[in-house]
């Protein structure tokens, strides 16, 4: 019985799973049925629209070919009217010729007219003005003789016609215009002349001190111009030896600390765009290892921050300074060049007397330190500066 039932049980679990077999068959075929229904409906929507479609261009075909007719039965009034519009632009062409020549003939009987009209105006204004000025210097010339026989009586007790030969020249009598000559030619004599300087001695002799104190204070300016530029020579040219020292001593220490911050290559620096020192541009070539030899501006950030380090360093090196502040210097390096920047802060501090304040973020950098300064917010809105002396926060941390 008990095998029966098992046999029982295993034909109904094998009807049961061919009745879910078929009961998915059913429900994918119902599924496919309803998606043919729906692609369908969709083809017969799109086959109505089709035939709307051919039906409308059907419509326009028709409507083109009725305009094509129309237009074709136009092509012949439009030759017969450019053919009148062409006989009546030359018809009206031949009347503007004439016509434009008849305007011209007009325009230039006209301008002669003008011209001949001007022309007499010019000449009867030109008569009144001669008349007129006529008259004035009638006028000016009655009154100026009046003046000068009164002048001639009051100065010379001689009438104009006898002044000549009174005063002693040899001019025909009554010739005005040669008396008013010599007359003119006195009276400019007697004023070039002028007053008489009863202080001019005195006046020559301050000219000529303060022409004497003027030579003197141009020789001891010429004396002091000489002086200065052998002073500036000499100054430039210590300052060229002194740079030039200096120059020579950063250089070193440049390519000691370049090549030991990178861990190798080579770094120098140059003077260039002028042979004068105290002209010259300042050019850092640097060479990383496995890399070729270029400008400072060709590096990536990092290798620019190790190579601007390793500059200042060697400055501080060759003139030392009591402290040197460095701002965020290892922001843009990695943890193996961050190493090699702090092995040689510990070599700078050791060797030299500068005392170096590090800003930094970076967890490496603060754990090398001797001393950290911080600020933390202990209450809200109450900040607090902290203090750590990390050497003795470590001694302390052995002795516990």
């Amino acid at each position: 019985a008990r095998g029966t039932a098992a046999g029982a049980r295993a034909a109904v679990t094998e009807a049961r799973a061919r009745l879910a077999d078929r009961t998915r068959d059913i429900a994918a075929a119902q599924q496919r049925l309803a998606t043919i229904a729906a692609e369908r409906g969709e083809w017969t929507r799109r086959r109505d629209a089709s035939a709307g479609q051919q039906a409308e261009l059907t419509r326009r075909a028709d409507a083109a070919r009725a305009e094509r007719a129309a237009l074709v039965a136009r092509d012949a009034v439009i030759v017969a009217d450019v053919a009148a519009l062409a006989d009546r632009t030359m018809a009206a062409g031949a009347a503007r010729v004439a016509t434009a020549d008849t305007l011209v003939r007009a325009e230039r009987a006209l301008a002669d007219l003008t011209a001949g009209a001007r022309d007499a105006d010019e000449a009867v204004a030109a008569a009144r003005e001669a008349r007129a000025t006529a008259r004035a210097e009638a006028e000016h010339q009655a009154a100026a003789r009046l003046a000068v026989e009164q002048m001639s009586g009051e100065r010379f007790g001689a009438s104009p016609p006898m002044l000549p030969g009174k005063l002693g020249f040899d001019h025909r009598p009554g010739d005005p215009a040669l008396l008013g000559t010599a007359f003119d030619a006195l009276v400019a004599d007697r004023e070039a002349l002028g007053a008489v300087n009863l202080r001019a001695d005195i006046e020559l002799g301050d000219v000529e001190a303060q022409a004497a104190r003027v030579v003197a204070e141009k020789a001891e300016l010429e004396t002091a111009i000489a002086r200065l530029r052998g002073s500036i020579g000499s100054l430039n040219r210590e300052g060229r030896a002194r740079l030039s020292a200096a120059f020579a001593a950063v250089n070193g220490h440049f390519r000691t600390l370049f090549t030991d911050l990178f861990g190798g290559g080579e770094a120098e620096l140059a003077l260039i765009e002028s042979d004068d020192p105290l002209e010259a541009g300042l050019e850092i070539m640097a060479q990383p290892p496995g890399k070729k030899l270029q400008s400072l501006t060709l590096l990536s950030g990092g290798e620019q921050a190790l190579t601007a380090t390793a500059l200042i360093f060697a400055l501080f090196l060759a003139n030392p300074a009591p402290i040197c502040v460095l701002d965020e210097v290892d922001a843009p390096l990695d943890d193996a060049n961050v190493e090699r920047f702090c092995d040689l802060l510990d070599r700078m501090a050791t060797d030299t007397a500068t005392r170096f304040l590090i800003v930094t973020h970076n967890a490496v950098t603060m754990s090398r330190m001797h001393r950290l300064y911080g600020v933390t917010m202990g209450e809200p809105g109450v900040s607090q500066l902290v203090s750590v002396d990390l050497q003795a926060a470590e001694r302390l941390l052995a002795a516990e």
